[in-house]
């Protein structure tokens, strides 16, 4: 009888689960352009104080959150940081940036269910520009989906990250790993992802668009060398000039809002 009453409470979760997944969700998406929830942990992961401080003090997007939000942002940096490899060339990665460069990439998905993607797996870090030899050329970092590695110049990430002057090295290359999921993954997140870029590529090409743009000169003119730099570019502005990109152009500034789910605290 317990038997019985076990399979049918179980087969009733698994019932109730493909309806939220395949129907509801689904039909919310369609309704509101987001996932049907983000944060479904029913334990969360806890950090130790120092590294709470020393987010603190890093990252003021954290400092803003509600109490509650904080500890997904504490629990999602926790499982960033044991998730993925990092690698140290002729530098030791120390804790404090492990929890720089993991804080980046929480804020920039903080939006998204599904955070931690599979197509990279070690972060590789070097004090400064290094040779690659994927291209014969220096450089500041990349994202090289075959070796699913990305790889940062600390120096310049450290640059990026403790000024506002739209240069965001983190961001950047991290925003070229949510694009290329975009393109290969079905996860709610990375669909709205897809269909908001498709928006966003107007402004690339369509030439009076891009024109209004370049005329303002808000945007460095690195970020019409292609639609991939494009994108990375919006995203270092949307999270180190927000206010200025939402005056200039608030259409766009939405479009960037809606494809990576932000919400402002």
């Amino acid at each position: 009888m317990f038997a019985l009453l076990f399979l049918a409470v179980l087969f009733g979760f698994i019932f109730l689960v493909i309806i939220v997944f395949r129907v509801i969700e689904p039909a919310y998406m369609l309704m509101f352009n987001k996932p049907l929830f983000l944060f479904w942990n029913p334990i969360l992961k806890k950090m130790v104080l120092k590294d709470k401080i020393f987010l603190s003090k890093e990252f003021p997007f954290y400092t803003q959150l509600s109490d509650k939000r904080k500890s997904y942002f504490e629990h999602r940096i926790y499982c960033f940081l044991n998730h993925y490899n990092f690698d140290g060339k002729d530098v030791e990665v120390t804790q404090e940036m492990k929890l720089i460069i993991a804080g980046t990439y929480v804020m920039l998905t903080f939006g998204m269910r599904k955070y931690l993607i599979e197509l990279f797996e070690s972060i590789i870090v070097y004090p400064s520009v290094y040779y690659s030899i994927i291209n014969d050329e220096y450089h500041k970092g990349e994202y090289n989906p075959r070796a699913k590695t990305v790889v940062f110049s600390w120096e310049d990430f450290l640059s990026g990250h403790q000024t506002k002057d739209n240069i965001n090295l983190g961001l950047h290359e991290f925003a070229h790993v949510l694009h290329y999921n975009s393109r290969k993954s079905r996860d709610p997140n990375a669909i709205i992802f897809f269909d908001e870029f498709s928006e966003i590529e107007k402004y690339f090409d369509e030439e009076n668009l891009r024109n209004q743009l370049k005329q303002k000169q808000y945007f460095r003119e690195y970020a019409y060398t292609n639609k991939f730099e494009f994108l990375a570019v919006l995203l270092e502005h949307f999270f180190e000039t927000p206010e200025t990109f939402k005056k200039e152009f608030p259409e766009l500034f939405e479009h960037v809002k809606v494809m990576i789910n932000f919400k402002e605290e």
